[in-house]
């Protein structure tokens, strides 16, 4: 058994759709598609398809023609495995919505394309003013950089900006630009020439930092960058950007935002919302201000006249005020006159005047957000203050509503998390989250969608979870679903955790026990990090997970590098004998995990104060990787280790979130 490898997909997010049960069945089933001369063609899927269960008795031979031949008329196209994977995801998505459920299938598909011709990428167009913009971002931004500066700067014209993105060190940089010590840099392959690992190393490091500031990257795997799909690497860059230039929209960090509302519960109703609808409510506060009579609802065709931008400009910079740009009527010279008024404010090079006329929401939103940090008109002198400062939790709640947040938003579930203790109280998301983590145990029909105006289905919503919880064993004492109603915010984190903690043993178990059916436990992987530690010929040893000793990172260094040696560079890591030293060991100790695949979203205080959940999850992601790597052996023990191997397959597309994703062993 120890020497079963299984059914390799040459896609690793194509590979996280299937269990190893499923890929032999389906290989099976492929295989008895070939004709003579041994091929599978478009014309002979029909009659194999229509036999599956998830389309058996929904879906017709004549309709899965139709659908297949939505993506090719030739019929005698050769088709392989991959593909037939990907077109039986895509008929089981189209048979899913076809019975009307109220989910979509757990398998999230990340296109209806399942040909690898060529012209199927041209499906996926990508905007040259978006491109040119995000350059220009680029350009201006990483100017300075020691390493890129050489490369900058881009030429938008050119197709520059997809051959540098194609080593991930730009990618990473861009990320550390948005949100500033995401990325330990020292982690970061920059030789001038990099192999296939370094590269993959630095694009799976860039994917899981992605996921710990909160862009979306269900869909985009290690291979999509290394081959630079322009339309995934722009729609990545576009996500960074959109970070970087809407950080500033929170009571946090502008807590003058308090002065677009009247009174404390208009502040909690500020909180729970997304960045983008705070820009358009501080943009709508001063428009109002300024006598304009509409309201600002989107970034696109709200904005195509100019008249709303000449209103917000004229109101925040009444020194550089024009009645020219409101008297011309032609949007294009009215949008040039906003530009030049922007100008003045320093204000430039997200949009042109054609993207304002046209509406493209991505660029007004990036241009809304750059006018609010030069002037966003608010006093910094307000007693409405103290109500921002009553919604200010510890920063231990803070840290934990953090991780969560970015948790759940990393599953790929419909529903954005954007503040967690407001987001969870009508229940649906973390019904969804429940559906995820154990597929089909959600009662949907008993379910209702947000919006809920009806209070008690609310309710409803949140007793299911609190039921599902106890089903799963969570320790739920004394917990109502009005509990999660009402937002208590301990009990919620502690439910939360609950579920964490419960699909990451889950990928364990599945992964290592699945033959045996034994549970795995906290001990297991206590156990599993000494021993590996240990048989790579070091001394650190943890004796549970809040040991103090852990603060300094030694421990972590080594059992990353026990995992895998090379990754390690020990002349950058110090003895954390001082707190700036811990804080650089914690920082590295991150960036090295995900880099070899590990999303994780702990931050380097979690280390540095050993917070005893985090300090959890990240062994057990450091496990799952090693163990993942290792695709199949004998169950965990007192003498369990890895033995070496050539680099793994990329698994970045695969997380301690998705249970679903774990091939498991060979039965």
């Amino acid at each position: 058994m120890s020497g079963f490898v299984g059914i390799l997909v040459s896609d690793p997010w194509l590979q996280s759709q299937f269990t190893q049960v499923e890929l032999r069945g389906l290989q099976s089933k492929f295989s008895s598609g070939k004709d003579a001369t041994g091929k599978v063609t478009l014309a002979a899927l029909p009659p194999i398809m229509v036999q599956l269960k998830a389309i058996q008795d929904i879906l017709t031979e004549d309709e899965i023609k139709d659908i297949l031949s939505e993506e090719s008329t030739d019929v005698d196209q050769e088709i392989d495995f991959e593909s037939f994977l990907r077109a039986y995801l895509n008929l089981q998505a189209r048979a899913t919505a076809k019975t009307g459920g109220a989910k979509k299938s757990t398998t999230s598909f990340r296109s209806t394309s399942f040909l690898k011709a060529t012209t199927t990428t041209l499906r996926h167009t990508i905007s040259q003013s978006e491109k040119s913009s995000y350059v220009s971002h680029i350009n201006n931004f990483l100017k300075d950089d020691p390493f890129l500066s050489k490369y900058l700067p881009i030429d938008p014209s050119t197709n520059a900006l997809f051959d540098l993105a194609k080593d991930g060190v730009l990618l990473c940089k861009l990320i550390n630009v948005a949100v500033p010590g995401t990325i330990d840099e020292r982690a970061i392959n920059t030789k001038q020439v990099l192999n296939p690992w370094e590269r993959n190393e630095n694009h799976t490091l860039c994917l899981n930092s992605a996921k710990a500031i909160g862009c979306t990257v269900v869909n985009i795997g290690t291979q999509d960058l290394v081959e630079a799909r322009p339309h995934l690497v722009v729609g990545l860059i576009s996500q960074i950007i959109k970070i970087q230039l809407l950080a500033d929209l929170n009571l946090k960090k502008t807590p003058e935002l308090v002065e677009l509302v009247e009174d404390s519960k208009d502040v909690e109703e500020l909180i729970s919302l997304a960045p983008e609808k705070v820009l358009l409510k501080w943009m709508n506060f001063h428009l109002k201000k300024a006598g304009y009579k509409k309201t600002v609802t989107n970034f696109s065709s709200d904005l195509k006249d100019g008249e709303a931008y000449a209103h917000l400009l004229n109101a925040l910079a009444p020194e550089h005020g024009t009645t020219s740009t409101l008297e011309t009527k032609d949007p294009n010279e009215r949008a040039n006159l906003i530009l030049q008024q922007a100008d003045k404010l320093d204000c430039k090079g997200y949009v042109t005047s054609q993207d304002i006329v046209e509406g493209s929401p991505n660029l007004n939103l990036a241009f809304v957000a750059q006018i609010f940090q030069h002037r966003n008109g608010l006093t910094t002198d307000n007693t409405k203050f103290s109500f921002a400062e009553m919604m200010t939790d510890d920063v231990e709640t803070s840290r934990e509503e953090r991780c969560f947040r970015l948790w759940i938003n990393s599953l790929g579930v419909d529903s954005h998390v954007n503040n967690l203790f407001e987001d969870v109280r009508t229940g649906w998301v973390l019904l969804e989250v429940l559906d995820k983590i154990s597929p089909g145990s959600v009662n949907w029909k008993l379910a209702t969608k947000p919006p809920i105006k009806m209070p008690f289905r609310k309710v409803e919503n949140c007793n299911q979870v609190i039921s599902l919880g106890k089903e799963l064993n969570f320790s739920l004492v004394n917990v109502a679903g009005n509990d999660i109603v009402q937002g208590n915010k301990k009990l919620i984190l502690a439910f939360l955790w609950q579920l964490m903690r419960f699909s990451m043993l889950q990928l364990l178990k599945n992964l290592r026990f699945h033959s045996q059916g034994k549970e795995i436990t906290d001990t297991d992987i206590l156990n599993w990090a000494n021993n590996k530690v240990k048989k790579s010929g070091r001394h650190a040893q943890m004796e549970s997970f809040k040991d103090k000793s852990l603060s300094n990172g030694t421990f972590f260094l080594e059992l990353l590098s026990a995992v895998e040696p090379r990754v390690v560079n020990w002349s950058l890591v110090t003895k954390g004998e001082t707190e700036e030293d811990m804080k650089s060991n914690a920082t590295y100790i991150i960036s090295v995990a995900r880099k070899l695949g590990c999303a994780i979203f702990l931050l380097p205080e979690d280390i540095m104060e050993v917070n005893q959940k985090m300090i959890l999850t990240l062994t057990a992601s450091i496990m799952y990787w090693s163990m993942q790597r290792k695709g199949c052996g004998s169950p965990i023990g007192p003498t369990d280790g890895d033995g070496e191997s050539a680099p793994p397959p990329d698994i970045s597309s695969l997380s301690l979130e998705d249970a679903s994703s774990v091939p498991p062993e060979e039965q």
